[in-house]
């Protein structure tokens, strides 16, 4: 469909306004010289006729005059090849010098007769079928001292004024004609010159639209227009910005949700996934085609699927705490839910985070479980030596023999309590980051440490003749805290000494490996089963409780030794065998103290 642009509609414009000038001009021209022509040949015939009535006016007054009047007449008017007419004041045409007075009919009615005795004179235009052309007719009366005696009507053809307005008209057309040539050129220069900046600022705009937001327009009308460019060029500039920095801020915005520790899930109001970010695809295993589907395809969980119809419903904010079992790990989630809300207030989708707390969790249990083990084995020496109390009290202290035992019981249970709390004093020292940020390490001999530690236990291990020997590389010495490293120490050698049988040998051995220092305690007692092994670092865990209780163990000892060596930036393994023996091997490193953990 052809479409009326703005320079088409100029053109057109300017044409028709052109074409309706010149016609109009044309026309008066036209009209002008026709009406010139035919007044200048109404006044000459008027000229004629008064001539000839001067010529004539002694004729009318006989009528032997009367009778000589046609051939004068007809005389007069071959002159000038004119038609002359004379009336009488009935009408009766007297004489004609084209036709026979006696043929033609009563003339009064004629509008020039008639005009001539009404008015004085009398013009009138007919077409003769006689001569087929117009011919002008003008009159006047024949008067003698007012005496109304006739009148004379001069007529001629119009085909010489007819003929001059034709030649007038192919000039005035002729001269339309070139000035319509230069009305057309000149309107298109026009119309070129108005629509050339709209046509430049509507590409321009259009090259905007589809994204070109460089494209500048300049325009140098000295008008509205170079206001308009400038205001289309400053429109583009800042929408360019106004793109970037959304871009910028999606970017970030990308960044941020790919970067975070928690999985991001967008939904749609129909509960579609139609947006993630990467943790959420490596914890739900989502892919591609995954996109588009319903959450419970794709997460496949229903209380969560009610958390977010829920939401959607009630466009309030939600948190739930969701359990999973993702590739046979559990694992669990706090999942808040938000509504995306409209500028018009209508929740268009639901936003899901899902913060993974299953450590917290396990943490949470792993306290539970600590408070229920300590306020356990706390209450255990407390129920003896409540008991035992209770009976000494009710009699016993008058037996000296059972007051004696049940009194050495006492005393037994205090101090296993007092090396339990002992024990949680100092693991509350070490789960403090304050207190471990505190402690500088120093250069410490492993040579003379090892040995006190040996001094220290010597008493138990001769008390069950136990065979022990100690071999350290000369001058070995790390970065270390001298009491916190003696107390791990310690703790091992008790554990060798309490589990390995009389007469059992345990070897302590500490040498350099690479830019780490070794120190393994070995033992030929009771051994671990392969199954405990990974669990006897967790606080209050023990091999066959009721034999360890029976050592007087608290459970917490090589916890305390695994975060002993934690701290100074080492390691501990243990290998055993049932009935052959257990070995515990420290590694802490040589070089410069390891950082101190931040808060």
């Amino acid at each position: 469909m052809f479409r009326w642009g703005i320079r088409s509609r100029l053109l057109v414009s300017f044409l028709l306004l052109g074409i309706i000038t010149l016609s109009l001009l044309g026309g008066y021209i036209l009209w002008y010289f026709y009406q010139h022509n035919l007044e200048s040949l109404t006044s000459n015939l008027l000229t004629h006729a008064q001539v000839t009535e001067q010529f004539l006016l002694h004729s009318m007054h006989t009528p032997e005059g009367k009778a000589s009047l046609d051939p004068e007449v007809k005389e007069l008017a071959a002159k000038n090849n004119l038609r002359i007419t004379i009336v009488d004041t009935a009408g009766t045409v007297l004489a004609d010098s084209w036709e026979n007075p006696e043929m033609l009919e009563n003339h009064l009615s004629r509008p020039e007769i008639s005009d001539a005795i009404r008015q004085g004179t009398g013009t009138s235009i007919r077409y003769s079928t006689t001569l087929h052309q117009n011919l002008l007719y003008a009159a006047i009366p024949i008067r003698q001292q007012g005496e109304l005696l006739g009148v004379v009507r001069v007529a001629s053809t119009l085909a010489y004024v007819e003929a001059g307005f034709g030649q007038i008209r192919s000039a005035v057309l002729a001269a339309l004609f070139l000035v319509a040539l230069l009305t057309i050129l000149l309107s298109l220069r026009l119309a070129k010159h108005y629509t050339a900046p709209l046509e430049d600022i509507t590409a321009a705009a259009l090259a905007i639209a589809n994204g070109d937001l460089k494209r500048r327009v300049h325009t140098h009308t000295g008008d509205e227009l170079d206001f308009l460019s400038q205001a289309l060029n400053n429109l583009a500039s800042n929408l360019d910005d106004k793109i970037h920095e959304a871009q910028a801020e999606t970017q970030k915005l990308s960044l941020i949700l790919q970067h975070m520790d928690n999985a991001v899930i967008l939904l749609d109001r129909y509960g579609r996934v139609t947006a993630i970010n990467k943790m959420a695809k490596d914890t739900f295993s989502i892919d591609d085609a995954m996109m588009g589907q319903h959450n419970l395809q794709v997460i496949g969980n229903s209380l969560l699927n009610q958390a977010i119809q829920e939401t959607l419903q009630s466009s309030v904010n939600k948190s739930i705490d969701l359990k999973t079992n993702i590739g046979g790990n559990k694992r669990v989630f706090r999942v808040f839910v938000a509504p995306i809300i409209d500028p018009e207030q209508e929740t268009t989708g639901i936003l899901t985070v899902f913060h993974d707390i299953t450590v917290l969790q396990e943490i949470h249990e792993r306290q539970a479980e600590f408070v229920a083990n300590a306020s356990h084995e706390l209450a255990t020496p407390l129920t003896a030596i409540k008991g035992f109390a209770e009976t000494l009290l009710d009699g016993a202290l008058q037996d000296p023999e059972l007051s004696s035992r049940f009194v050495n019981i006492i005393h037994n249970q205090a101090e296993r309590m007092h090396r339990l709390v002992k024990d949680l004093l100092q693991l509350a020292k070490l789960n403090s980051q304050e207190y471990r940020q505190q402690i500088s390490l120093e250069p410490v001999k492993l040579q003379p440490l090892l040995e006190t530690v040996v001094q220290e236990l010597l008493p138990n291990i001769e008390r069950k003749e136990q065979h022990l020997s100690l071999e350290v590389t000369e001058n070995l010495t790390i970065p270390a805290h001298p009491d916190w490293l003696k107390q791990a120490l310690v703790n091992l050698l008790d554990n060798s000494n309490k589990y390995t049988p009389n007469e059992g040998k345990i070897i302590i051995t500490a040498w350099q490996e690479a830019t780490q220092a070794c120190i393994r305690i070995q033992d030929t007692g009771l051994g671990i089963p392969s199954q405990d092994l990974p669990l006897i670092f967790e606080r209050f865990y023990r091999v066959e409780r009721a034999r360890t209780r029976s050592t007087g163990g608290t459970g917490l000892g090589l916890a305390i030794v695994k975060f002993i060596t934690e701290m100074h930036g080492g390691q501990i393994n243990v290998t055993s065998e049932l009935n052959r023996g257990t070995a515990f091997t420290l590694r802490l490193p040589l070089g410069p103290a390891p950082e101190k953990p931040s808060e």
